[in-house]
């Protein structure tokens, strides 16, 4: 799937600004960015459920504009929210709603009992919804988006308000769809499940791409190897950084600490000590794909 010059407006007000993006088919891609960067709005474009206002789209070669239908049949969307039949048991979730893409009723209970077992709720199958956890809603939901064995799945936020537990099961299980062949598209507030999860991704600010490639290669490009964080309590943060420039590759100052971005993290907090500075805490760690989305997008609150 690729995009060219993709846009999509409301209006006057233009959501997405013209972004090139293209998905290898079998990999995870992943869409990064604060809310309203335009990210929700562009995998409803993928969907085909939004009609682009410029550019040029292609999924599995076809154009949304016109073969809408065609598209839609070959793909498995995970919403945000779950959209699950309460009312229904966990299997009939399952079964109805593949009902829906014309599967006959021995094709789908196969399949059921194919994605039960993938996803962990063989013995669920019984259960009304409301029975579950959040973590087996989830399960079920992206079963239930696995129903017509699609080309791409798409998952908007696929593990929030999981508990740890739950979103280490469910990476399992994405990771596992991954080496069956499954292209997916995801995004995520959560930068560790983006490094986990993703083999390329964008970081989107204001409808446009402020970046994109591997998270080995975003971390790389844009910040150090490592950062130390130093916290000297209720002290001026910014006054005692002001000395601090010459030490790592960038100094950031935060309300309740400092942060030096260094390739060497230990020799950046012992040139700190030698000048005679006596932090609190000190916490030397790897760079991570956080420390590039917040230089990229920036630490305000975006309502």
């Amino acid at each position: 799937m690729y995009a060219r010059g993709l846009r999509k407006s409301f209006g006057e007000f233009e959501a997405v600004k013209g972004i090139d993006i293209a998905v290898r088919r079998g990999e995870v891609f992943g869409f990064l960015g604060p809310n309203g960067a335009g990210k929700s709005t562009t995998m409803r474009m993928i969907a085909a459920v939004s009609p682009i206002s410029g550019g040029e789209l292609r999924i599995f070669g076809l154009d949304p504009r016109t073969e809408g239908p065609a598209i839609r049949a070959r793909l498995g969307v995970c919403p945000q929210e779950d959209t699950l039949d309460n009312e229904l048991s966990v299997r009939e979730n399952l079964t109805v709603y593949g009902r829906y893409f014309g599967m006959s009723r021995s094709a789908v209970r196969a399949r059921a009992d194919e994605l039960l077992s993938f996803v962990g709720l063989t013995d669920k199958g019984a259960r009304k919804v409301e029975e579950l956890s959040g973590g087996m809603k989830r399960r079920l939901t992206i079963a239930r988006s696995l129903v017509n064995s699609p080309d791409l799945l798409l998952l908007d936020e696929p593990t929030t308000g999981l508990d740890p537990q739950a979103r280490h099961v469910l990476w399992d299980q994405l990771y596992r769809l991954k080496h069956r062949g499954v292209t997916q598209i995801l995004t995520t507030h959560y930068m560790d499940e983006a490094e986990q999860l993703c083999d390329r991704l964008v970081v989107m600010d204001g409808g446009l791409i402020a970046a994109q490639g591997s998270p080995a290669e975003l971390i790389r490009e844009h910040s150090t190897r490592e950062v130390a964080e130093l916290r000297f309590g209720v002290a001026d943060h910014a006054a005692i950084s002001a000395g601090l420039g010459d030490i790592a590759v960038r100094v950031e100052v935060l309300p309740d600490r400092i942060l030096l971005y260094a390739d060497d993290g230990e020799a950046a907090v012992a040139q700190v000590h030698g000048r005679g500075l006596a932090p609190d805490t000190v916490l030397v760690r790897r760079s991570t794909l956080e420390d590039v989305f917040l230089r990229l997008t920036g630490r305000s609150l975006v309502d």
